[in-house]
């Protein structure tokens, strides 16, 4: 009687080409052994394919009921694979103008996104995540130009940074801008206009502008533009303004500076600006929070799961009277200051609804310079209120003047009040 000690398939699999040892065991009828030989094996070439096509077969088998899995999860239904496949060849070869494949990848990325129906959740692509660190960082490459697109038709500048290279080289406020670089500015998308004059520093841009009746050019060497986020002054002898157009990286500091200088100056009482601020870091409004809101929680930001985290000031700083302006585009952080400074009654709050953004959004970096801005909380005022659609509401409520829009009937509302705290 004889057995033969196999091992497993992976090991017959390489019996063609390296051939197996096996151990021969006689055995007497007893079951003694009597002897032990050495035995070599080759599996037949038939065999061999067999085996192969048996492993092969079992790795795609895998891999697309892995697939078919995960196109299930990710799209919560058994034929999503089916789908996005069906979708993706129409698309890509039925439709009259092929479209780039890389373009088409980059949107189907922000569909998917845009399916949370979060509007402040957005996919970044390397140009947006730039454009959003110029934000932060308040600082860019550039000539210091504020466009003026008010009337929807002509791109004017609307004003010259001081001592920035578009002042320098003789640029002024009205004149229009017909083309940059050559090309005219009626054949670029509102969007792109910034992008163009922007660039690398040391770069120049070209400018054809329109003053007085006649075309002139401008060559401006970009440089890099560091964009003040807070501008302070007296108003009368005891009441100080501080307009913040911002909350970025060093606005903090920012204020703090201004704050002091109008401090030395005699200011007793103070106008904060928020009006047309769209928000900005967190970290920043709970830095200019000190200055504004007695000791205790400024704002508290809750996620998704519960957990809850509170910035709170820390009262080291003597309050003033405080009159705080906003209007329908003060947003996010602006929305935090004015929550506080409202629910502590530290201060009074004056012009129109601001905006309702009461979410805070966390940027994730991805693989190839790209990114993900992510809501991942809410936040809370002081008094728990969650203003997130919602806004807002001014202690006195003002509007803007119809009749004149050059006066500022909100600023002289809030110097009245503030003189009367």
């Amino acid at each position: 009687m004889e057995d033969k000690k196999k091992t497993s398939i992976w090991h017959k699999a390489k019996t063609y080409l390296l051939g197996v040892r096996y151990e021969v065991i006689t055995k007497d009828e007893a079951g003694n052994i009597i002897s032990i030989e050495d035995d070599l094996e080759h599996e037949s070439i038939k065999d061999l394919i067999k085996y192969y096509l048996l492993i092969a077969l079992t790795w795609i088998l895998t891999f697309l009921i892995g697939l078919t899995a995960f196109f299930w999860y990710i799209s919560g239904s058994p034929l999503g694979i089916a789908k996005f496949g069906y979708t993706y060849y129409i698309t890509t070869q039925w439709a009259m103008d092929p479209p780039v494949k890389e373009e088409l990848f980059v949107n189907m990325l922000k569909g998917l996104v845009k399916g949370t129906h979060d509007k402040h959740t957005v996919y970044l692509d390397k140009d947006d995540m730039k454009e959003l660190e110029m934000h932060t960082s308040s600082t860019y490459s550039g000539i210091g130009l504020l466009l003026d697109f008010s009337d929807g038709k002509t791109l004017k500048v609307g004003a010259t940074m001081e001592g920035q290279p578009a002042e320098a080289a003789g640029l002024q406020k009205g004149d229009q801008i017909l083309a940059i670089d050559g090309t005219l500015v009626s054949d670029m998308e509102k969007e792109d206009v910034a992008n163009r004059i922007r660039g690398e520093e040391g770069t120049f841009v070209v400018l054809r502008i329109l003053r007085n009746g006649e075309e002139q050019e401008f060559s401006i060497e970009r440089k890099a533009i560091v964009m003040p986020t807070v501008k302070g002054q007296m108003l009368t002898e005891d009441i100080g303004y501080i307009r913040v157009t911002q909350f970025a990286e060093k606005t903090v500091d920012e204020f703090t500076k201004a704050y002091e200088e109008l401090q030395s100056k005699g200011m007793k009482r103070l106008v904060l600006d928020l009006r047309d601020n769209p928000g900005g870091l967190i970290t920043t409004a709970h830095g200019i929070g000190q200055y504004l809101v007695p000791k205790g929680p400024i704002v508290t930001v809750q996620t998704r799961r519960g957990k809850t985290t509170a910035y709170m000031s820390r009262g080291e700083y003597p309050l003033i009277p405080l009159v705080v302006l906003i209007n329908g585009n003060s947003a996010s952080a602006s929305e935090i200051i004015a929550g506080a400074v409202q629910d502590t009654k530290s201060g009074t709050i004056v012009g129109t609804k601001s905006y309702g953004k009461g979410t805070v959004q966390s940027v994730v970096q991805g693989l190839d310079g790209e990114g993900l801005k992510v809501t991942i909380a809410r936040y809370h005022t002081p008094n728990d209120r969650v203003i997130d659609g919602i806004g807002i509401e001014p202690d006195e409520v003002v509007e803007p003047s119809k009749t004149n829009p050059e006066e500022d009937v909100q600023m002289e509302r809030a110097i009245e009040i503030v003189k009367t705290l």
